[in-house]
């Protein structure tokens, strides 16, 4: 009889542990004490010094914030990826979720407005896009001194450049020229007399 009931006692234990309680809406939330620590020993992994998946670091306040509403946990990327909603991955992805606790604390954060002290987390410069992954652009024309002579994009901008150093365009190249610079740029001998006949 006393082994069964000691048998019984650790499941009788276990069925009294209290759950985890949410935060209390009342409670300021310490976000340095609170909600950084979560971060880091959650989601640095992935999202810290060493690796920013998805672009995103989570101890870093420049880029953490893009993916929070202020006052809005609901509305919040952030909030919606730890608790799975949105048919999405919860996250940390393939590492335990987090505990109600914590998420309760990051909910209660954002409602009140997310406050992330200066001087707190990792300090870094904006993370900017490697510039492989940017679409080219097509930049605007400049305002040149002469349209007509401008006879292509390229030349708009080189006529801007000597309007800038205050200089004028040299003038056109007769057709000798022209063929000897050109068969010095592509096999680095001047033209046969025969080549130059034949090109005037």
């Amino acid at each position: 009889m006393a082994i069964a009931v000691l048998a019984a006692a650790p499941r009788v234990f276990e069925a009294a542990k209290p759950e985890p309680q949410a935060a209390d809406a009342q409670h300021k939330v310490d976000f340095s004490a609170e909600v950084l620590p979560v971060f880091e020993k959650n989601c640095a992994q992935c999202h810290g010094a060493k690796m920013q998946m998805a672009g995103l670091r989570l101890d870093a306040k420049a880029t953490a914030l893009k993916v929070v509403v202020a006052g809005k946990a609901e509305e919040s990327l952030l909030y919606r990826r730890i608790t799975g909603a949105g048919n999405q991955p919860r996250m940390p992805m393939g590492g335990k979720p987090l505990d109600p606790a914590q998420i309760a604390t990051i909910k209660t954060w954002i409602d009140q407005g997310a406050e992330w002290p200066d001087g707190v987390g990792a300090q870094i410069a904006e993370v900017k896009k490697h510039w492989a992954f940017i679409p080219p652009k097509r930049p605007p024309l400049p305002t040149v001194s002469d349209n007509k002579w401008a006879a292509n994009p390229i030349d708009a901008f080189v006529l801007a450049k000597l309007d800038q150093e205050k200089l004028t365009p040299s003038s056109e190249a007769d057709r000798i020229t022209e063929l000897r610079r050109l068969s010095l740029d592509l096999i680095g001998l001047p033209p046969t007399p025969e080549e130059v006949d034949a090109f005037v």
